[in-house]
């Protein structure tokens, strides 16, 4: 029953955006905005001092609104939430998404206490409060009170993320719409009065559009259950603890009253479920490319093509450190490339295929590196400075993009290389800037991979 009551947060048939306001720089008149822009369901304001705002009819309380009021976004302030809630009860509301703040983050646990109770009163799946709420690029429904000049909301995909900090949310929002990167649901669940991180998994590991779950938590409400639903983890879960150090645990209190206990006690659960810890926030954004787009690999050793030889050098270097292998090219493959390039190509592993390469010896490389029994894993260094490189290769990288093993691209450089990096990553293959980070997200895939081999 929760699990339908939540998927009303994000395929309601009709929202009441309760502190609806004519003001444009109010939180209120943006998601109205929001919901006018993208939602094609019933959308109702609520404000007791607007006639009419946005061109829609505005009521003075949810009660007032004849037709049935599926989602209540409230965003009035915190000393009159309980009683807008209460109104919400009596209408028979499934969801409500409590964006304002004000509550224990701040020290009115008395206010927490009270809008809790009436959620269970009224038995409504409440989300908050002090969050941004959801987003769900498919049915159009949109709670972040972020402009979409200042905030580009990313296109539909198969990436989720569930986050108690809107903050860490929305800049990853942004950067995964201008990689053009997909989402399937955003949940900023903020003080998780309410729905808290369990009930917000048990819903994203049903569903089927959610490949992989992206996930910043600074501290669980309910250790047991927490326990009990990463006992049930089988898709990746890229996971972020915020509140590591005694500072941030004190950050993390004032920033959303998160309960945060022994930092190495969450990391051993991460570890012991099989989730992929990102040590560092861009490590979120550069595993969830690789686990949204590639398969699972078999094992661990890694074929590199370049065309440049310092770069598999250094590339060389990350497999080392991440603990990762360098294949061992057969006897097979290497007489056949030696058929098919240059004669000042030396063939082995990392394969630099030399400076002048173009689309087609990058080709030949590929396939080869693919077809070989030792490689489990391949990453290509592509400089786009070389005489050889121009956007030809991605044609011939796009042949490649469901192959049955990962395949990832590093590239870089300025303007000329982050243009072409987009335009590979529109095709469905993972681009990154440094071999490191490459290694990083191949070693994050194998982690996965060795712990649900099945």
């Amino acid at each position: 029953m929760i699990i339908m009551k939540i998927e009303s947060l994000f395929n309601p048939k009709s929202v009441a955006i309760i502190g609806a306001s004519r003001d444009p720089n109010k939180i209120g008149n943006v998601i109205l905005r929001n919901f006018l822009q993208s939602y094609r369901g019933k959308i109702f304001p609520v404000n007791p001092n607007a006639e009419t705002i946005l061109g829609l009819k505005c009521y003075k309380s949810i009660l007032d609104i004849k037709e049935k009021v599926e989602l209540a976004v409230i965003v009035v302030p915190a000393q009159i939430v309980p009683q807008v809630l209460e109104e919400c009860g009596k209408k028979k509301v499934k969801a409500a998404i409590v964006i304002s703040g004000g509550f224990a983050e701040v020290g009115r646990k008395d206010l927490e206490e009270s809008i809790k109770e009436i959620a269970k009163k009224y038995d409504i799946a409440l989300l908050g409060p002090n969050c941004l709420g959801v987003f769900d690029p498919r049915s159009g429904v949109d709670t972040l009170f972020l402009p979409e000049y200042k905030l580009k909301r990313p296109r539909a995909g198969n990436i989720s993320f569930l986050t108690q900090s809107g903050a860490i949310g929305s800049v990853t929002l942004d950067l995964f719409s201008d990689e053009n990167i997909g989402v399937d649901k955003f949940i900023s669940y903020g003080n998780a009065t309410v729905l808290d991180e369990v009930e917000l998994l048990k819903y994203l590991l049903k569903k089927k559009t959610t490949k992989v779950i992206l996930f910043y938590i600074e501290g669980a409400k309910n250790g047991k259950e927490f326990v009990k639903v990463l006992k049930k983890v089988r898709k990746p879960i890229v996971v972020m603890k915020g509140g590591i150090s005694q500072e941030g645990i004190k950050a993390a209190f004032s920033h959303t009253a998160a309960l945060t206990s022994n930092s190495q006690n969450y990391l051993a659960l991460f570890r012991q479920f099989g989730l992929i810890q990102a040590e560092r926030y861009e490590e979120l954004f550069d595993f969830a490319k690789i686990f949204s787009t590639q398969p699972k690999t078999k094992g661990k050793r890694v074929g590199i093509v370049t065309n440049g030889g310092g770069a598999g050098v250094v590339a060389t270097d990350a497999i080392s450190a991440n603990s990762l292998e360098l294949a061992q090219l057969s006897e097979e493959t290497i007489n056949s490339l030696k058929q098919k390039l240059p004669d000042y190509v030396n063939i082995r592993n990392p394969l630099d295929i030399a400076g002048d390469a173009d689309a087609k010896r990058f080709e030949v490389a590929i396939e080869a590196m693919l077809n070989e029994k030792n490689v489990d894993m391949l990453m290509i260094i592509l400089l786009f400075q070389t005489p050889g490189a121009d956007s030809s290769i991605i044609n011939s990288l796009a042949k490649y993009k469901n192959a049955q093993k990962p395949m990832i691209v590093v590239t870089m450089g300025g303007a000329f290389t982050r243009l072409h990096k987009s335009i590979i990553e529109a095709n469905g293959i993972p681009v990154y800037m440094s071999p490191n980070s490459a290694a990083r997200a191949l070693k994050a895939l194998y982690d996965y991979s060795h712990h649900f081999p099945k």
